[in-house]
């Protein structure tokens, strides 16, 4: 009955309220909403507005992954975005602390869904084992849609504001950040905001960091593409020159003061593209250096897939990344 997905046997579409009272409840009963916050915290309690989370899966530690429906204020653009936090969340111990946040993103289209509120891909009880063998932080995972429809024409955003086009550039960096500020006890540092993501997801990650450095510190980049190269750019040199990691990555080194972001990337040896490798190889031994600090995992007959990507992140990208960034804090 569970697996036909019949209530009561399942609590799928249940309410999710991740430490706070339920959407529309008042303020009692809940950790996160509850507490006040001292005025030199690191740490940011949930702002609101609260959203209304439908539960999606339930693991096997009792942890969810919720859906909601985000109507971007700054973007323009609605779309669903998936949320999981580790159970260390929950725990009372951390009723006052923000927690770090990883926004996920996923390469191929990117809609209707973000394969990474699949469980199939194990990257929420690969977070939640990283940090029990002290390689991770307890991440919140923020798993937004990619693109604002199918690219059964071929057709994708590179994670921008491409002209004319819906603004998915806004939407990953501004949006989405601003629901997970809303509704988790977050990190009030950019220390405590990461992103991740395959093939073109690690493009639109590796671009968020170097574009936004001051909002955004590190990113695992898994297969990715180095420039962007979407059709729709046609005709808007000049903002696509705008969205270039290369670019962003060589006005970074050259600013006075720039914050420091650390990159950690894997790439298979044996993945479709056969210039992915080669690729990243040339960012990095031209970019990474400066204030942009880089890794690079080679992962021996892996290919062009999440199912690659997740386990290999354990052998050194999570690591890298953590070691830089903050959470829990109070």
């Amino acid at each position: 009955m569970y697996h036909f997905e019949i209530p009561p046997f399942t609590d799928k579409g249940k309410d999710v309220s991740f430490g706070q009272p339920a959407a529309g409840a008042g303020k009692t009963g809940g950790t996160g909403g509850a507490v006040q916050q001292a005025p030199n915290s690191k740490a940011l309690m949930p702002t609101g507005p609260q959203a209304e989370f439908k539960n999606s899966m339930t693991l096997a530690d009792g942890t969810h992954v919720a859906v909601t429906t985000l109507d971007g204020k700054k973007s323009g653009f609605k779309g669903k975005v998936w949320v999981w936090a580790p159970k260390e969340y929950n725990d009372p111990k951390f009723a006052k602390s923000g927690f770090p946040v990883m926004i996920a993103l996923p390469g191929g289209a990117g809609y209707p869904n973000n394969y990474w509120m699949g469980t199939d891909l194990g990257l929420q009880t690969s977070i939640s084992k990283w940090y029990a063998e002290g390689k991770s932080k307890p991440f919140i995972l923020a798993m937004p849609v990619l693109n604002p429809g199918p690219d059964d024409k071929g057709i994708y955003w590179d994670g921008s504001d491409i002209p004319e086009q819906p603004k998915m550039g806004t939407w990953l960096t501004e949006d989405v950040p601003d629901l997970m500020k809303a509704n988790f006890r977050t990190v009030k540092s950019r220390d405590g905001w990461a992103y991740m993501g395959s093939s073109t997801g690690g493009f639109a990650s590796l671009k968020a960091v170097l574009k936004y450095p001051e909002k955004f510190k590190a990113a695992i980049c898994s297969g990715p593409d180095i420039v962007p190269d979407s059709s729709l750019w046609k005709g808007h040199e000049k903002e696509k020159a705008e969205n270039n990691p290369e670019l962003l990555a060589k006005a970074l080194i050259e600013k006075k003061g720039a914050p420091d972001v650390y990159l950690a990337f894997q790439v298979g040896d044996n993945e479709n593209n056969k210039k992915t490798l080669p690729d990243v190889q040339k960012f990095i031994a031209t970019y990474g250096k400066g204030p942009i600090h880089t890794s690079m995992r080679v992962i021996p007959g892996g290919q062009h897939n999440a199912k690659t990507y997740v386990p290999n992140m354990g052998e050194g990208p999570i690591q890298f990344i953590s070691k830089v960034m903050e959470g829990p804090v109070e």
